[in-house]
């Protein structure tokens, strides 16, 4: 029998649309993520902290910094120079994805039960363990496929970085210290960027690395005092709950260490240059050394808002050294 026309048909029903996933507490509103990529790639550049240069930044400066301090040594810069300046900064991106994947994939536990990280897309089943694991690998190998376009000094340190890389999230369970470790993984690009350009390491780049390593320990104590509270109450440790109170102190120990060994580092590289050179080289620790000045005298350890905004502010501290270096080789 055919159907009655004077029965109405009712339409298919549609799937229901799940609700859109907040963004992460401490992403900056408005970000690319959140308003211009495909819904579906939201989780995986959110997992890549795509949507929070600041991470970026902080792991591509010290790398150019390097290169800078190879160029002041030797004179000479080159196309060769300003692809390596470029394959720092795609390294620096993928790297900082594949490690921060690593990093929420040891921590999911831990993610799911502080607030500022609670909407991560591990702890909050956006995305799967197996699913992050194949992403970090990705972008890792995309990496590694540039740092093939280093020489052999270049790519070998490239491979050892993984090393404090894959350690680090597992630090704040068993020192006091993990600050420490972030350091030693996120500058390790000093000695990359010197030794992409001059072939073989030097005693600059050696206290570059450790300038870059007192540095973050400063803003990654700032950092730390977000999550003073819920890592207390987790049993997470880290030098924002190791100083407490006495952080401020601490910070201007990590500060005058930064400039003095940035210091260092430039007056060996610049040693046979033009006094202008030199002088111009020794400008940059001194005006980060300032900036960092500017942000101890704008701490308050319990105003969470501050907080993010001097760590993020890191990026220009960072980046002042840059143009006093290239300015250096122009004499």
């Amino acid at each position: 029998m055919g159907s009655d026309p004077a029965t109405p048909v009712a339409p298919p029903m549609a799937p229901p649309v799940p609700p859109p996933v907040p963004p992460v507490a401490d992403a900056p509103r408005g970000n690319w993520v959140d308003r211009r990529a495909p819904a579906r790639w939201r989780p995986w550049l959110r997992l890549s902290r795509a949507d929070r240069p600041i991470g970026t930044w902080l792991l591509l400066l010290p790398c150019w910094w390097g290169l800078l301090l190879a160029m002041l040594v030797d004179g000479t810069a080159g196309w060769r120079d300003l692809w390596i300046a470029a394959a720092c900064a795609a390294g620096a991106f993928l790297m900082r994805g594949a490690g921060c994947t690593w990093n929420d994939i040891t921590d999911r536990d831990i993610d799911g039960r502080v607030a500022r990280t609670a909407l991560r897309p591990i702890p909050s089943g956006q995305v799967t363990v197996r699913g992050a694991l194949l992403w970090a690998v990705a972008q890792a190998l995309v990496a590694f496929a540039i740092l093939l376009t280093f020489p052999p000094a270049a790519i070998v340190l490239g491979i050892v970085a993984l090393l404090p890389a894959a350690v680090y999230p597992f630090a704040k369970r068993f020192t006091w210290w993990p600050q420490a470790f972030l350091g030693i993984a996120f500058n390790w690009g000093a000695l990359l960027g010197w030794s992409a350009h001059a072939g073989s390491l030097g005693l600059p780049a050696v206290l570059l690395f450790a300038a870059g390593i007192a540095w973050t320990l400063f803003y990654d104590t700032i950092y730390a005092h977000q999550d003073a509270e819920d890592d207390a109450l987790i049993g997470v440790k880290s030098t924002a709950r190791l100083f407490g109170a006495d952080s401020p102190r601490w910070l201007r120990r990590f500060l005058v260490a930064t400039v003095a060994l940035m210091g260092a580092a430039v007056v060996l590289a610049a040693r046979d240059r033009s006094i202008l050179a030199l002088v111009l080289a020794i400008g940059a620790p001194w005006a980060m050394g300032w900036h960092l000045t500017w942000q101890l005298a704008r701490l308050d350890i319990a105003d969470g808002p501050g907080l993010l905004r001097l760590f993020r502010s890191n990026r220009d501290a960072g980046l002042i050294v840059v143009p006093f270096l290239a300015a250096a080789l122009l004499f």
